[in-house]
């Protein structure tokens, strides 16, 4: 994390001195699929990532019904998505640029302190909604004191509060430095002391998700072990049921949830951790400093990903959303939509079964 998205300047400078007389091979031409191929992926995932979660805070803005439980979680989501979204053409045009850094110095420290931001309230938004869909659907007896709107509200607020605080020694220690050997001014982390780099990324890889991750992983196997074991006593019983048919698809989702995740975030700390062992030399030579510089970028590139298909896993799969989203736009079209498609038992079944995001991602 102390680098990325940028280039690892610590660890390229660690690998000549780790080196010694051994050279390490120049990688210029791989070097150039990364400054041609990551920008256009990540101006992509912009576009389409910035419009879904526009989209998401527009229909519950101007719905008129008021924001449940569930909603509030993801508006949070939705927003701290959208400022990760805003952040990344200054990194994309950063890696175009071949991490030469064009914008200065405040703009080096506001874009790396709020991508640093959305981290953190992510993963940590998505183990509290997860709790809520736990309590919702584990124990349905025993969470009525504990899920209030007023506990949404005070959570997401706790959570931003912790997301600042951690992305602190972002803003401060973000500069414009210009690096000799490569000829450029890069954005980059200038710690006091060379034991900051790998004690940073320490913080990140574990709060920021070894921690979050289990939790969220916990939290959603055992619901899906809780719906199975539901499942399993009705068919004993013969019963039939339309609960039974919304718990089978609250699992599927459940599943795809936790493994996009996975799938997007994984790859990226553990290219972070790998990257703990290397400034603390525990694994040494160029073959490691190029597969971290490479590494990282593409773990983060892909990492980006999950702002783009939020809206999608975690909204547009709700049925109940797209009865509001119905309703909203209805409102600015004379002709209305035919809303009687969408039924009363899929609009009301929403927030009782859809297992929202668990990351990802």
């Amino acid at each position: 994390m102390s680098e990325t998205p940028l280039l690892n300047v610590s660890s390229s400078n660690q690998s000549e001195n780790n080196s010694n007389s051994t050279i390490c091979p120049e990688l210029n031409d791989w070097w150039e699929i990364v400054y041609a191929i990551v920008p256009k992926y990540i101006d992509t995932v912009c576009v389409i990532g910035m419009l879904g979660n526009v989209f998401v805070l527009f229909t519950y803005s101007l719905h008129k019904d008021p924001l449940k439980i569930a909603e509030i979680y993801l508006v949070n989501l939705a927003v701290a998505d959208l400022i990760f979204l805003t952040c990344l053409p200054f990194w994309a045009e950063n890696i175009r640029n071949q991490f030469n850094w064009p914008f200065g110095h405040f703009l080096c420290r506001s874009t790396s302190a709020s991508i640093s931001l959305n981290m953190y309230t992510s993963i940590y938004l998505l183990v509290a909604v997860s709790v809520d869909r736990y309590l919702t659907l584990v124990h349905t007896l025993n969470h009525r004191g504990i899920r209030s709107k007023t506990m949404a509200k005070g959570i997401c607020m706790l959570i931003w509060f912790f997301g600042i605080l951690l992305s602190i020694p972002i803003f401060m220690f973000r500069t414009v430095k210009h690096f000799p050997l490569w000829n450029i001014s890069a954005c980059t982390l200038d710690f006091p002391t060379p034991l900051w780099v790998p004690a940073e990324s320490l913080v990140f890889n574990i709060v920021g998700f070894a921690l979050p991750s289990t939790a969220i992983i916990f939290l959603n196997f055992s619901t899906i072990h809780s719906l199975q074991k539901k499942a399993r006593e009705r068919k004993a019983l013969r019963t039939k049921s339309c609960k039974e048919h919304k718990d089978t698809k609250a699992t599927r989702l459940i599943f795809a949830v936790v493994l996009m995740f996975l799938l997007c975030w994984t790859p990226y700390h553990f290219f972070v951790f790998l990257d703990i062992l290397y400034q603390t030399e525990v694994i040494k030579g160029c073959f490691w400093g190029e597969l971290l510089n490479f590494g990282e970028q593409f773990g983060f590139t892909l990492a980006t990903t999950s702002g783009c298909i939020n809206p999608v896993i975690y909204v547009f799969a709700g049925k109940y959303f797209r009865q509001k989203a119905l309703e909203v736009f209805s409102q600015f079209i004379r002709c209305g939509f035919p809303l009687s498609w969408v039924s009363f038992k899929e609009k009301s079944s929403y927030f009782n079964v859809l297992p929202v995001r668990s990351s990802l991602t």
